[in-house]
């Protein structure tokens, strides 16, 4: 005979319960006691997802806040525009750097409009309460924060995370004021960082010397943006030395992001031809093609992802079918511009590895969907 779903294991409950959503949970706890006790068990919360978006999902469940110690890994999403959202945000991250001794892990997500002015200094503030306390934390991803960063936030972190291992602070702002000085105090006080997201101009060439020591533990990730106007005028990182770190850590994978704030004449600076680039991701309001053909010479053996947002030209297809025939370890590739059929027949066949495309052969509406390949 089927046995009842509310006779079921509290194990199995939580197992289920895991994979709900905050309201769903929510919903659940309320059904009876067993489920209640399911709902608030700590293998329901140790990977956590939750929205901030108050006026759609109603309140935040009463039980959450004392649920809140057994969260190992929190994905927190919340509106910065509007400050239900933001409020119930800062609240959960206060209370959080109160009761987790054990918080692993914290990406923050904004959604919605950007706000205005210093929005986002209570939620920033909640931040640093959780770095001077979570001494465990192992993963803080604010790329996807819209507020601008500095040096005692990233020192902060240094202080108070010696167990850090990825860190990403290459968020989408106006105004990069994460100096190169905080980030080497950062890598001295957290030795086995291996995942690092910055602006450009908070890296400097001492930084990636200490990256390049003997004794330093294996590094596998640098993500770059360029996009304010501090990355522009940033001093060239030497060849020489991106050859060192390479070296050093065979396993590196760069990203380089480039935006329309960094000059093309600017470019030359920044990618260097020992750079391990992975993924190249150019949005630049000037030349795009000597960027193209630049990663075909040199990023042949590392390149992975390409995206290109710019205006269609017989030079950018010719870079790019260069590209196609230079680079087979190519995963996606996608451009936001009408290119020729040529284009997607070089990619197609000199690329085996190729999984995910957008290259269109007409205009179409937006946004433009990916085309997978099985």
């Amino acid at each position: 005979m089927t046995e009842p779903v509310e006779q079921l294991p509290e194990e199995v409950l939580a197992l289920i319960f895991c994979h709900l959503s905050l309201p769903d949970r929510a919903a659940s706890a309320r059904v009876c006691r067993a489920w209640a006790a399911a709902a608030t068990c700590s293998a329901v919360w140790h990977d956590t997802n939750i929205s901030c978006d108050c006026e759609r999902e109603g309140m935040v469940p009463p039980y959450l806040f004392s649920c809140l110690d057994h969260i190992h890994n929190l994905r927190l999403e919340f509106e910065p525009s509007r400050e239900p959202s933001r409020q119930v945000a800062t609240e959960l991250l206060t209370a959080l750097a109160g009761c987790t001794p054990g918080l692993r892990g914290l990406c923050l997500e904004s959604r919605g409009e950007k706000p205005l002015f210093d929005a986002g200094r209570d939620v920033l503030d909640a931040v640093h309460a959780i770095c001077r306390t979570a001494r465990t934390l192992r993963h803080l991803d604010l790329r996807c924060l819209p507020f601008t960063l500095d040096d005692t936030l990233v020192l902060q972190v240094a202080h108070g995370c010696p167990e850090l291992r990825s860190l990403f602070l290459n968020n989408c702002t106006l105004v990069n004021s994460v100096g190169p000085g905080a980030v080497l105090e950062l890598l001295e006080a957290c030795p086995r960082l291996c995942t690092l997201g910055l602006h450009l101009a908070s890296l400097s060439h001492t930084a990636l010397e200490v990256l390049a020591a003997p004794d330093r533990a294996p590094f596998s990730l640098l993500a770059l943006r360029c996009a304010c106007p501090e990355d522009a005028h940033a001093p060239p990182l030497p060849n020489e030395a991106w050859a060192a770190l390479h070296h050093r850590h065979p396993g590196l994978a760069v990203e380089v992001e480039l935006e329309p704030a960094l000059p093309a004449e600017s470019v030359i600076r920044v990618l260097q031809p020992a750079m391990p680039v992975a993924a190249l991701r150019l949005c630049l309001s000037g030349n795009t093609v000597d960027s193209v053909r630049f990663a075909a010479l040199y990023y042949a053996a590392t390149l992975r992802v390409l995206e290109v947002r710019t205006t269609t030209s017989a030079e950018l297809d010719a870079s790019l079918e260069l590209l196609a025939a230079r680079c087979p370890g190519l995963r996606e590739v996608h451009c936001f511009c009408v290119v020729r059929p040529s284009v997607l027949h070089s990619f197609r066949a000199h690329c085996p590895r190729l999984r995910s495309y957008t290259l269109k052969l007409r205009r179409e509406p937006h946004p433009w969907r990916p085309t997978l390949v099985e």
